[in-house]
């Protein structure tokens, strides 16, 4: 009887492919060059501090007293959408060690389908200069972050709150606002606010009829009856009569033995 060949070992799995080499990070220059960006850039190249490219969207970092110089810039460019203007807290980010704030301001060009972020660094004590004179949606954006963040804007034609009331204690989005709250100011201004809540019709110096008010008054805070726009009353609406039911027809009478 004849021996049987002996069974060949296993063939050794194939290696991997090996993966794509990165590509190599672009340096400050590079980004500058980046023909979305190159043509503004080189009007205020020396307003352009820093550039970072993340998925393939750019951001410049602007010198904050330049950067009403650098929008216009952008938007000669055809940057002329100001998509959003948001501040940012870095105050608990981990290793930060620069100033605690920064603007961002977002924008889009119709023309080259692109969008570009420009940011400033700066402090609680130091105003960022306003860009309502290059775009005029700015005014409201740049209301909300001095309102949430305490951000000054110099040369706003109007900083006040936009969303909190005058008077307000603190600036909701800074990272050491208490998560649980804090007094609402109704303690500040007795004669003004009730106890528990914010203003009521008339207390702002603001026409009572462009804000949703209450014209009872509010019995605790949290909770809050339904608004009346402008204070009055929605109209009540007539219900429309029903028909009047058809008469129902007779059965013939049945005579006796039919």
């Amino acid at each position: 009887m004849s021996e049987l060949p002996p069974t060949p070992p296993p063939a050794a799995p194939a290696a991997p492919p090996a993966a794509p080499a990165a590509p190599p990070a672009k340096t400050v220059d590079d980004i500058k060059r980046d023909p979305i960006v190159a043509s503004a850039v080189a009007r205020v190249n020396d307003a352009i501090l820093d550039a970072k490219e993340f998925a393939g969207e750019i951001t410049l970092f602007a010198d904050r007293d330049r950067i009403v110089e650098v929008c216009r810039a952008f938007k000669d460019d055809g940057f002329v959408y100001l998509v959003d203007l948001a501040g940012v807290d870095y105050s608990k980010f981990p290793n930060h060690s620069g100033l605690r704030f920064s603007v961002a301001y977002m924008l889009y060009s119709f023309q080259k389908n692109a969008r570009v972020r420009l940011r400033v660094w700066t402090d609680a004590d130091t105003p960022v200069p306003s860009v309502t004179g290059v775009w005029k949606t700015a005014n409201w954006h740049e209301r909300e972050t001095f309102d949430m963040l305490g951000i000054q804007f110099s040369g706003h034609p109007n900083l006040e709150r936009i969303l909190m009331w005058e008077g307000f204690n603190g600036h909701p989005l800074r990272k050491d606002f208490p998560i649980r709250g804090i007094d609402t100011g109704a303690r500040i201004y007795p004669e003004v606010f009730p106890e528990g809540g914010g203003p009521k019709a008339g207390s702002t110096g603001k026409p009572a009829n462009d804000v949703n008010v209450y014209k009872g008054e509010w019995k605790k805070y949290g909770t809050w009856p339904a608004a009346q726009i402008g204070g009055a009353p929605k109209p009540a609406v007539a219900a429309a009569p029903k028909p009047a039911p058809k008469p129902v027809a007779a059965a013939p009478a049945v005579e006796e033995g039919e």
